[in-house]
């Protein structure tokens, strides 16, 4: 009974110690991948038709702003601004009735100076992997910008060109550290499924009529 229960031990230990070698390569690889392909300096984004907003909450669990969600804003706005991009689609979860993320970050957008008919809104965008590969199947965008925090970026953009989509980020403003520890902490994680997903060909969960962007 006791070899019995060594070696389980033995077998749960070893899977432990694989899965955490899996998440360190999975985050290296991505951060590899990626890196000539983001920026958080206007001047060194490429100029295209289209940005990719991903979603993020506007408030925080107590009630307060969500810094993420403010320099995302800024972020998309600087780039439409500039001329570096022309249309916005802004992909998030709206998966309950009084949750909507695109909703909320396209009023900011318009509070902001960008014109309503230059917004295009994507409610099924629950996963960065949903939201990448939509702007191409249902907004019918081959390459555009995409939009939100470095750590995020990263994975949207190996995603994105992992399937085929000419994509490069702009890295929004990030929090301190201290304040992102637990969105980080999650993202580390979030990187070791995108190779799970790849493995057994996970695909958006939701598909929707075509829209058509000028």
């Amino acid at each position: 009974m006791r070899k019995i229960i060594k070696n389980i031990i033995k077998i749960f230990l070893l899977l432990f110690v694989a899965g955490i070698i899996f998440v360190i390569y999975a985050n290296w690889s991505i951060g590899q991948y990626s890196h000539d392909f983001i920026t958080k300096y206007l001047e060194e984004v490429p100029t295209k038709k289209t940005g990719l907003l991903l979603g993020t909450s506007k408030t925080l669990s107590n009630g307060s702003p969500n810094a993420y969600f403010v320099n995302r804003i800024v972020a998309a706005v600087d780039l439409y601004k500039s001329g570096k991009i022309q249309n916005i689609i802004v992909s998030g979860d709206n998966s309950k009735k009084d949750y909507n993320e695109p909703e909320e970050m396209k009023d900011e957008l318009i509070k902001a100076g960008i014109p309503a008919e230059k917004i295009f809104e994507d409610f099924a965008g629950f996963r960065t992997l949903d939201s990448v590969i939509r702007a191409k199947e249902i907004f019918g965008q081959n390459s555009y910008i995409i939009i939100s925090q470095r750590f995020h970026n990263e994975r949207a953009v190996y995603l994105a060109r992992k399937n085929g989509i000419e994509a490069f980020g702009y890295n929004a403003e990030d929090v301190n550290k201290y304040a992102g520890f637990k969105t980080n902490a999650r993202e580390k994680l979030a990187r070791a499924k995108v190779f799970w997903d790849f493995i057994f060909d996970v695909e958006p969960k939701y598909g929707g009529e075509k829209v058509f962007i000028k």
